[in-house]
């Protein structure tokens, strides 16, 4: 029998100051057997750096061809596609033929490894933005975690604050290429 998805709930509260957005969002995560607390986290961080109404979440680790989070307009047309962990080079380069802008969010202690090794078969792509986040931050971040989370994310000058009322962690999103999340 295979092990079903956990079921999240997270209330956020955004303050994002450099693009002027401000918004509530009560969201439902499924985590995957799979998945790991800091993951998941980190597709919640990924959220709250690109909030917008109309960003919604994949289908998850078990459907190769999505990503994690992506944000459609009207016609129905991709617009943004984010990717978070190391996807292969070949699934990127997809993702910015099917999406107006790609979005990578990179983690974890291998992360400079998988980047070294992959930024110059991408350097071609002009709608990608790669981020990648110091490797203490994901554990920081799954220290949020719980079942049902109540969480502010607050954004200025590149810096991000997450917290839930106990709790604040400091993230400084490094730019690895492409256009800031404007």
């Amino acid at each position: 029998m295979a092990l079903k998805s956990t079921v999240y709930k997270a209330e956020l509260q955004i303050a994002d100051m450099d693009r002027s957005y401000y918004g509530d969002h009560a969201l439902t995560l499924a985590r995957h057997p799979s998945e790991t607390d800091e993951r998941m986290m980190v597709r919640l961080l990924a959220f709250a750096l690109y909030a917008d109404p109309a960003l919604t979440f994949g289908n998850g680790l078990c459907v190769d061809d999505e990503p994690d989070l992506w944000q459609r307009d009207l016609t129905g047309a991709i617009q943004r596609w984010i990717y978070v962990g190391q996807p292969d080079e070949k699934w990127i380069r997809k993702a910015c033929g099917r999406s107006d802008h790609v979005v990578v969010v990179c983690f974890g202690r291998a992360a400079g490894i998988w980047w070294d090794g992959i930024k110059s078969k991408l350097l071609r792509q002009q709608s990608l933005t790669v981020i990648r986040l110091a490797p203490e931050l994901a554990p920081a971040l799954a220290r949020l975690t719980d079942r049902t989370m109540r969480l502010q994310f607050t954004l200025q000058d590149g810096h991000v604050w997450a917290t839930n009322g106990l709790e604040t962690v400091d993230v400084a999103p490094e730019l690895l290429m492409g256009p800031p999340r404007y």
